[in-house]
């Protein structure tokens, strides 16, 4: 009899360590996927989710008025200076870009 206590024994011992080492590396690994789903949660909002404080956007404000039509001396200053930008257009100072770009302020 005593063989057979000592078998049992160590199959009780070696169940016990078996079961303890399983649920260990259960544990272990139900952490590993409860970081992973913490981690994917996290990205999902940081990419997804509104902040719970943005504010309704504002209408634009209504464009500025339609500045008076100019009086003859002011036509005259412009055209002026439109001459001068194509001409600095033309030398290569400018590019298209500036070009229209002057144009437009000059213009209003």
């Amino acid at each position: 009899m005593p063989g057979l206590l000592r078998g049992i024994a160590r199959t009780a011992v070696v169940a016990g360590t078996a079961t303890a080492v399983s649920n260990h590396v259960s544990r272990r690994q139900a952490g590993r996927w409860a970081q992973q789903d913490y981690e994917r949660q996290q990205q999902y909002e940081q990419q997804y989710a509104q902040p719970e404080y943005a504010q309704p956007q504002q209408p634009p404000p209504p464009p500025p008025a339609a500045p008076p039509p100019a009086a003859p001396d002011d036509m005259t200053q412009k055209i002026d200076q439109l001459k001068q930008l194509a001409d600095l257009k033309a030398q290569g100072v400018l590019t298209e870009e500036e070009f229209a770009d002057q144009k437009r302020r000059l213009l209003g």
